[in-house]
């Protein structure tokens, strides 16, 4: 069964095939994939209606149905997070971001610092921050009703008593909070309009308000760094993500909001990633 799914996955020139494919067997079995490998290994029987349920499950991804849309789950940081149709799937080079950003709330020497999330998504900023930096006070954001509602169940199943979320536009969002935010972080949309994505996952199942910002990308992040400006106080940190050749562009941007020590840092491949900046 796993050389026949790698087979058709790599006729379909999915990326990682045999990874998904054991992912795939993984799900419908309620094993892990260590487990799966070893199950293999030992040549052993799969049951028929495990048989053809993989191979329902293999053909929808050879078909560039998104992996984690077939299991239910993305895997990020410590998280598993519930992810399906109407939300962002989290992608591991946003990890390195939510490490920036939880490295300037455990600087914080305030007893219960806050953070906010702006365009929250599935929540795995914000629910990173809150599980990771637990004495802080995290808030996420989201606009989007269907990504709102991935956003609470994840909150749920994370069981983190110190975050929240919040459905509200970002323009508008947390008042109550101008000028004692310690932390903004955001994965904003930031493709340009007319730069479609080539993967058929992101092109066809991710939400278009999630991926792209505006002409120049940069529509979003410009709203973001405006309510950024009214949350933090003095000294407090805003972290963005962003493509790999916007870093120059957003470091000017900022710095004509009136920003300071824009600085961009790289993911874990090299690419630069991370734009952060501090509040005047």
């Amino acid at each position: 069964m796993l050389r026949a799914a790698v087979q058709v996955l790599g006729r379909a020139r999915v990326p990682s095939g045999s990874v998904d494919a054991e992912l795939l067997v993984a799900h419908v079995l309620g094993v892990s994939r260590g487990r799966v490998q070893a199950l293999a290994v030992s040549g052993s029987y799969l049951p028929a209606d495990a048989a053809d349920a993989i191979a329902r499950l293999v053909e929808r991804r050879a078909a560039r149905e998104p992996l984690q849309h077939l299991t239910g789950v993305a895997a990020f940081r410590t998280l598993e997070l519930a992810v399906g149709p109407g939300v962002f799937v989290p992608r591991p080079e946003t990890e390195q971001v939510a490490q920036v950003a939880i490295d300037a709330l455990r600087a914080v020497a305030a007893a219960e610092p806050i953070a906010v999330d702006l365009g929250t998504g599935s929540g795995a900023l914000a629910l990173s921050l809150a599980t990771e930096v637990p004495h802080a006070r995290v808030i996420g954001v989201e606009n989007s009703t269907e990504a709102y509602i991935w956003a609470r169940e994840n909150l749920r199943r994370t069981g983190a008593t110190n975050a929240r979320m919040v459905f509200t536009d970002l323009a508008e969002a947390l008042p109550d909070l101008d000028g004692r935010v310690s932390v903004v972080v955001s994965n904003p949309p930031y493709i340009p309009t007319d730069a479609i994505p080539r993967d058929p996952e992101v092109r066809l199942y991710d939400p278009p308000a999630a991926l792209y910002g505006g002409e120049d990308g940069l529509d979003i992040v410009r709203a973001v760094s405006r309510t950024a400006l009214r949350l933090l106080h003095s000294g407090g940190t805003l972290v963005l993500e962003h493509g790999e050749l916007q870093g120059e562009d957003i470091r000017a941007l900022l710095a004509a909001d009136g920003w300071r020590a824009a600085a961009t840092t790289p993911d874990l491949t090299g690419r630069p990633r991370t734009t952060s900046a501090t509040r005047p």
